[in-house]
């Protein structure tokens, strides 16, 4: 029987690095540590500037080490999102055994045939971030959707289509210049829209056709499933961070503050927040002795022109993979930024989709005492976790003193982490390049001050470079109450 293994994935985005830990025993997957910190050194979720990179992302795995008692020695990473170029590529293998049935290790090479075979255009700055079966023919006659289909069929010969995604060498490089500054080793880089998928996606909806929205902060994605398999994938290099610009630059504020406003007061479509559309924000200033007073509407009037904005170019996108009229399931949006209030509502009516806020799927991994690891910003740390467990040889961490719970974090119980695996799992051993079925495959204008109006004011009395810091526990209440009244 397979020993608990361990694995830590880092979501290393434009404004946060997302790291998670989570054990693995068999099939149960449980998540024992998740925090979120701001990134640095990051743009349009590549790395520019290894060495700011992973200052924070070192100190975060400290962190884990410390409070986990382990020491992390590899780490699953996603590659950029990013300008992906995706291409299409056939390979056709003659068997050596007609009779015989196909096996999945034909899949397999045949899946590597296509990915090593395909010329890219600059071998020197490409690099071909991933690949996914579109499908296969057997002897030219019977075409299957999936390799599910196509194992078992005797044929002389096996055809397979492909959608290839290709990215920037430089900026994969820069990712092991960053892991080797933090000292540790890449145990896997993926592309991450599948990992994404697999986090917050029902078999039904990659079935019937959805749109897979990702919000981050510097680059918003669009990923189309249909019959189960990854039909598109294509981005746009804003997000987030645009409408924290947008406020930092309308009001004169800092970055900071411009982006925890955001989180606490932001909301878009400005007529729908009743009677919180008549509070004001007041930022004291008491170093200078000074404050500012923000109308919360007038907030929602500067997020809802640039989520607009964001929302036109994501139905762009859509339109432009093909699929548009075939999303029977409509849109899931996901990422830090599909948690801004009204959002989700306000896609729904300029697209007249369904839409729902895609969280982890909490059904396939468990995660008590780690809050944050189902929230909608986690997706793409969880997905990472799903995706690197298939490979059951994986283990990241050593002289692991694990709790028997997320709950008693900080104990130790003895038990060794670090060990190889042991015994038979239903899949086989691989090289980190090929995933089964549908799965990736990896290759070898400024504000005036306004009076206090009749409808009250929200007092914000901390200093603007202490905010950041007491944000969260100052204005629990605050935001509840609130919100309360919006639709």
């Amino acid at each position: 029987m397979q020993a608990e293994r361990y694995i830590a994935a880092a979501d290393i985005g434009t404004s946060k690095v997302a790291l998670s830990v989570a054990k693995v025993d068999g099939e149960n997957i449980q998540i024992i540590w998740y925090k979120e910190v701001p990134s640095d050194g990051i743009r349009y979720s590549a790395v520019f500037n290894p060495t700011r990179a992973a200052v924070p992302l070192k100190a975060v795995i400290q962190e884990a080490e410390k409070e986990l008692n382990i020491k992390i020695l590899q780490l699953v990473v996603g590659l950029p999102r990013y300008s992906i170029r995706q291409e299409t590529a056939s390979a056709l293998m003659k068997r050596s055994d007609p009779d015989s049935c196909i096996t999945r290790e034909e899949i397999n090479s045949l899946k590597s045939i296509a990915i090593d075979s395909y010329p890219l255009e600059n071998e020197a700055k490409e690099e071909i971030y991933g690949a996914v079966a579109q499908s296969f023919s057997a002897d030219e006659d019977l075409v299957c959707a999936c390799e599910n289909d196509v194992v078992g069929v005797a044929a002389e010969s096996i055809e397979g289509h492909f959608k290839i995604f290709i990215g920037n060498k430089k900026a994969v490089h820069d990712i092991d210049r960053t892991l080797n500054e933090v000292g540790v080793a890449p145990a896997r880089k993926l592309f991450v829209p599948g990992a994404v998928a697999q986090a917050v996606l029902t078999d039904a909806e990659k079935e019937n056709g959805v749109a897979l929205v990702e919000v981050g902060a510097g680059v918003t994605s669009v990923t189309v499933y249909k019959g189960r398999l990854l039909r598109h994938y294509s981005s746009i290099p804003f997000g987030g961070k645009s409408i924290t610009n947008d406020i930092k630059y309308e009001c004169g504020f800092t970055e900071s503050l411009a982006e925890n406003i955001k989180l606490a007061f932001g909301a878009c479509l400005p007529d729908k927040l009743q009677t919180l559309g008549d509070k004001v924000i007041q930022i004291n200033d008491e170093e200078n002795g000074t404050y500012e007073q923000l109308p919360v509407k007038y907030l929602s009037e500067t997020i809802t022109y640039r989520a607009r904005e964001i929302i036109e170019a994501v139905l762009f996108l859509i339109q432009q993979s093909g699929y548009a009229d075939l999303l029977r399931n409509g849109v899931v949006l996901t990422g830090g930024g599909s948690s801004l209030v009204n959002f989700a509502q306000m896609f729904k009516e300029m697209s007249g989709y369904t839409v729902r806020i895609g969280y982890p799927r909490t059904q396939i991994f468990s995660s008590g005492g780690c809050p944050g690891a189902t929230e909608a910003s986690a997706a793409a740390s969880i997905g990472m976790i799903l995706e690197a467990r298939r490979d059951s040889y994986l283990n990241c961490i050593e002289d692991a003193g694990m709790p028997a719970s997320a709950d008693t974090a900080a104990r130790t119980d003895g038990t060794d982490g670090g060990q190889e695996t042991s015994g038979t799992e239903e899949q086989t051993p691989r090289d980190g390049t090929l995933f089964p079925d549908e799965e990736i495959i990896m290759p070898s204008k400024g504000h005036k001050k306004k009076e206090k109006k009749e409808g009250g004011s929200v007092i914000w009395g901390k200093l603007r470079r202490k905010i950041s810091s007491g944000l969260e526990g100052a204005f629990d209440n605050t935001v509840g109450d609130l919100f309360d009244s919006m639709k």
